[in-house]
């Protein structure tokens, strides 16, 4: 977002969704394979926390 100089907040949305379904493909292969992978923290739920939690960092 910093290279851009800002995105527009349907844009912003859009990039958590898909920051979140990454996020989620990896904890899930972690946890099937017994592995851990260093810095990645369980999921979080409700995607309206992830955008407070970035909003708050930008």
């Amino acid at each position: 977002m910093e290279a851009l100089d800002g995105l527009p907040p349907v844009k912003v949305h859009c990039s958590l969704l898909a920051e979140e379904a990454i996020h989620a493909a990896l904890w899930d292969y972690a946890e099937k394979h017994n592995i851990v992978i260093e810095g990645l923290k369980k999921n979080v739920n409700d995607i309206a926390e992830k955008e407070e939690d970035v909003a708050e960092r930008y």
